[in-house]
């Protein structure tokens, strides 16, 4: 779901207003460090198995609206197309989308913070402040990695999100974080508020002190509360993701082409 609706004359492209969307997300997570090189992926399912996902090796900062590929991920030809996706992102978002009726959209990155949890033997985040509370029995942790996400990988990633239709977000052991969320602008905002979340835990523990730990009572209070947060109209997330976009058409409105 879009949530800046903006037009553009003479556009033709298929599914415009998701690939916007794709591209304000791509680019803020550029600017908020949440990228690595050309590598990482974002998907966002269109319909009837179609989905939107980033070129192959393309930095997320330069991404525009018409830069985002539209595959079949029922189509097993789509791997030996000429413009194909990463075959990681295939393997991995590919299966998701196959198999997770419930994934709208799908964000995987190695951004720092979120992949120095996933390197701890004790990956859980405890509710420490509000934003890690948020993740509270929200959360999936992946102890399995065994290479690269190819096919086996990412059917088993996408077993473990069926299992748990709850959790936002899969800690990926070695590895990184899979965000997952029924449209673009909620499933940003997941990935924001995790990887500060996990700046937040590993900056507590580089002080050596004991850790103000919230119960599982009160964190559960916190994730009721959020989830129930009274607002008209647009869901916190949802206005979070509006404020990025009209940076981003004061700021780079190219992203929109």
């Amino acid at each position: 779901m879009s949530v800046v609706r903006m037009s553009r004359a003479g556009s033709n492209m298929e599914h415009y207003e998701e690939r916007v969307d794709l591209a304000c997300a791509f680019r803020w997570a550029a600017r908020l460090g949440l990228h690595e090189a050309v590598a990482n992926h974002f998907s966002l399912g269109v319909g009837g198995g179609m989905v939107l996902i980033n070129p192959d090796r393309r930095h997320f900062s330069r991404l525009r609206a018409s830069d985002m590929l539209l595959i079949d991920v029922n189509d097993d030809s789509t791997p030996e197309r000429e413009d194909a996706p990463d075959p990681t992102a295939w393997g991995l978002h590919g299966a998701i989308h196959r198999e997770c009726g419930h994934v709208g959209c799908a964000m995987h990155v190695h951004s720092v913070y979120a992949t120095v949890l996933a390197c701890l033997e004790d990956s859980r985040l405890p509710p420490l402040e509000q934003s890690a509370a948020m993740f509270h029995d929200r959360l999936l942790i992946d102890e399995g990695y065994d290479g690269l996400a190819f096919a086996e990988e990412g059917a088993r990633c996408a077993a473990m999100l069926n299992a748990r239709p709850e959790c936002r977000v899969m800690v990926m052991g070695n590895h990184g974080v899979l965000v997952v969320g029924p449209n673009v602008a909620e499933t940003f905002d997941y990935l924001f508020y995790f990887e500060r979340a996990c700046e937040i835990y590993v900056k507590a523990l580089s002080t050596g002190r004991p850790l103000r730990v919230m119960s599982d009572g009160v964190a559960s209070r916190v994730v009721s509360q959020i989830e129930n947060y009274p607002v008209e109209g647009m869901s916190s997330g949802e206005r979070h993701f509006s404020e990025l976009r009209l940076t981003l058409d004061e700021q780079e409105p190219e992203y929109r082409e």
